[in-house]
């Protein structure tokens, strides 16, 4: 059995480039949320328009295309992998800002989500051959604090661009940065030894073999589905709260770019960080733990977010959304280690794209546009408050997630792969 002593052989110089990588993955993902009252301006987008933009056309290739991206990633270099995809995804965002119509827009975040789906699984998996067992979850929260970074950092940056200059230049930035980075992660970034800490185990799974392990777990499936509805809240919310507090507290983008991205940076590293922290100490007497720690912050977050969304005053919305965001932020380290712990070494790019695909479909790809179509059927009735009333009616896919992970926690155990 492999020790479970990690030397450190520059490992924290590593996590912290693939943060680096990961806050772009994000920042250029999310940095539509803030931008999209001046692009829908000059293009002439609705909100089913904007949600299609920040949902479908980003997410269905990305969600896609990572299970052949997962398959190379478990036979060669995920370092060269993931230096190509920052490439490609970084050259797309710089092209969102050259857009001048709506199928164009929507080209480019299908570019942008080509390129991500290269970006997360192979991470995944070099972190797992870096840490133990029993430092993982932690190291994915670590590493996870990206999406909070990222996220903020975008939104903060796009928000002063467009007041500064315009929103294209904002894309062409980011973007050129991205390409810049690529080279220097490739030659920086060592591969470690494939299952160091890990069982030794015979041969390697193919796509199918991998596909029909995961289809014989209920864990997965259900861990899978439970990301999958909480997915789709968090990144409806996201993605539309800016346009709530645009519309309903009628911030301008400066001011609604510095609180939302204040919020979430501070609630994304605590929600994060104290997921990945509880589900280590818990987990190790037992497994149900991992997805038990996030089924019960996303109860907690639906009626907290709900507060929120009433609130009457920018400092209200401030406060009132640090809790339910980080609660709704706990199931990364959780999830994201136990899936890994679903097959053996050698597959876990695979069955981390598998459930990436999954959550992705249904979260990412659906999410903005669930709430930007809704806000539009609601318009005649409600108005501007149109997408504060879209939210009250998704919280309740939390719920739904609570109940799928509730489940996850009974039948983990039995799953298990060490």
């Amino acid at each position: 059995m492999p020790s479970d002593t990690a030397p450190a052989n520059g490992r924290s110089f590593t996590l912290f480039l693939l943060i680096i990588v990961y806050a772009l993955n994000f920042l250029d993902r999310q940095i539509l949320s803030i931008l999209k009252e001046p692009i829908a301006a000059e293009l002439h987008l609705n909100d089913a328009q904007l949600g299609w933009m920040g949902g479908l056309a980003f997410g269905l290739l990305y969600s896609v295309l990572a299970i052949p991206v997962a398959w190379l990633a478990d036979r060669y270099s995920r370092v060269t992998i993931m230096a190509a995809s920052l490439a490609i995804w970084s050259g797309f965002t710089a092209l969102c800002g050259l857009a001048t119509s709506f199928p164009q827009m929507f080209l480019a975040r299908m570019g942008v989500g080509v390129g991500e789906a290269g970006g997360v699984p192979p991470a995944y998996s070099l972190i797992s051959d870096m840490y133990p067992q029993k430092q993982r979850a932690r190291a994915m929260a670590v590493y996870s604090l990206a999406i909070p970074i990222g996220s903020a950092a975008g939104i903060l940056f796009g928000g002063l661009m467009a007041a500064q200059v315009n929103w294209r230049w904002a894309f062409l930035v980011i973007g050129g940065i991205g390409v810049l980075l690529a080279p220097v992660f490739r030659l920086l970034v060592k591969e470690p030894v494939r299952g160091r800490f890990d069982a030794p185990r015979e041969g390697q799974l193919s796509l199918i073999e991998v596909v029909r392990l995961a289809a014989s777990k209920s864990s997965f499936w259900l861990m899978a589905f439970g990301a999958s509805f909480a997915s789709l809240v968090g990144y409806g919310f996201l993605y539309w709260f800016p346009t709530f507090l645009a519309r309903s507290l009628h911030m301008d983008i400066v001011s609604r770019s510095q609180l939302f991205a204040g919020a979430f940076l501070i609630s994304g590293i605590i929600g994060i960080l104290s997921g990945g922290i509880l589900a280590d100490k818990l987990g190790t007497a037992r497994k149900g733990a991992y997805p038990l720690v996030p089924a019960i912050a996303f109860l907690l977050s639906a009626p907290l977010y709900a507060l929120c969304i009433m609130a009457k005053t920018p400092h209200a919305a401030f406060f009132l959304i640090l809790i339910p965001q980080a609660l709704g932020l706990m199931w990364f380290g959780p999830l994201l280690t136990a899936v890994q712990h679903l097959a053996p070494a050698s597959s876990r790019a695979l069955i981390a794209a598998l459930f990436l695909l999954i959550t992705n479909l249904i979260g990412l790809s659906a999410g903005p546009y669930f709430f930007g179509k809704v806000s539009e059927l609601l318009k005649p009735e409600y108005g501007a408050d149109s997408i504060k009333w879209a939210f009250v009616i998704g919280l309740g896919f939390y719920l739904v997630a609570a109940v799928l992970l509730l489940l996850a926690s009974r039948t983990i155990k039995r799953d298990w792969v060490d």
